[in-house]
């Protein structure tokens, strides 16, 4: 087993460093989606338009050797758009099955709060099951079926809050940000080159480090991860702490506490290591609990957020030693 973690770790530090000759600027964000893959957990991602969201999904699917599709929510999408329908064969006199896009590997949901809930339901099966269930028949989906949602922070017309039950399936929330200055210069002179993102994607300049069918071989290494009592229960603190907090109204479940130390595993594996750390706790916390807490009215009106009351959280109990 000591092999296969460290193949693991392997994988996890070349797939970042191909990740990056595409994705500029954006190291948190490869990172935590390489979390959501090797867990096989899915995530929420939230950014302006443009900081490369559907870029990333993309690039790491091709790392992965694994499928990809997209689907850009809108207000019209029907949930047979997703999932797929059976149409009849007037040359058969019978129904057959056509798949949606849902069928893949990698799914990029993108701007996923703009369809409306009853769409929006039609993934929950997909995304805890791996499998969908049309006129009575079902269909398992691939082992490895992540989703990638996306969310834009900025622009809320027309558009339908996703679900509690729907946002707990998220394992992690991912920030993309706008690029700081050197990273966007760097992205500008790409531009004027053959080594603009796009073009280095297209062309296969970025190698697949793995095959989708070795991915869940390699991801029950992350058991061997060593995570110490006193942490577990530090970590289970911190999910607890998150429902007693003054200014929450419902705060994480124990599905919150199971994707933390899910993620904390797989955090550790990427840095190298077979043993989690505090730190590796402190830093998944944010991204795990925020979109899964619901502030008290009377606390949004003050201007209080998700991040702020983990910060707060994090910073008033004991870390252990």
């Amino acid at each position: 087993m000591n092999d296969t973690i460290d193949e693991l770790k392997d994988v996890l530090a070349r797939a970042r460093t191909e990740a990056a000759k595409v994705v500029i600027g954006q190291e948190e964000a490869i990172r935590f989606a390489l979390i959501a893959i090797f867990t096989n957990h899915h995530a929420l991602i939230e950014g302006v338009p443009g900081v490369a969201k559907t870029l990333l999904v993309r690039t790491l699917a091709q790392i992965l050797g694994s499928p990809f599709a997209r689907i850009q929510f809108t207000p019209d999408l029907m949930p047979s758009d997703i999932l797929g329908t059976n149409i009849f064969s007037f040359q058969k006199s019978d129904f057959s099955f056509v798949p949606g896009p849902v069928f893949t590997t990698f799914l990029l949901a993108d701007e996923i709060n703009r369809a409306p809930s009853k769409t929006q339901s039609a993934l929950l099966q997909a995304m805890q099951e791996r499998q969908v269930t049309i006129d009575r028949n079902t269909y398992r989906l691939a082992e490895n079926f992540t989703v990638f949602a996306t969310q834009n922070p900025v622009e809320f017309e027309g558009t339908y809050p996703l679900p509690e039950a729907q946002k707990d399936r998220f394992m992690l929330k991912i920030h993309m940000d706008l690029p700081q200055q050197a990273d966007e210069l760097i992205l500008a002179q790409r531009m004027l080159t053959a080594e603009a993102p796009e073009s280095v994607l297209e062309r296969g300049v970025v190698q697949s480090v793995i095959s989708e069918q070795d991915l869940a071989r390699l991801r029950a290494a992350l058991n061997e991860v060593l995570i110490r009592p006193e942490l577990v229960a530090y970590l289970v603190e911190i999910v607890r702490e998150s429902r007693r907090h003054e200014s929450v109204l419902f705060g994480g479940g124990p599905r919150a506490t199971q994707s933390l130390i899910l993620a904390s595993r797989a955090h550790a594996a990427l840095d190298g290591r077979n043993f989690v750390t505090p730190d590796d706790i402190r830093l998944l916390a944010q991204s795990v609990l925020e979109h899964r807490l619901v502030l008290r009215p009377e606390f949004e009106i003050e201007g209080s957020d998700a991040r702020a009351v983990i910060k707060d959280i994090l910073e008033k109990l004991p870390v252990p030693r």
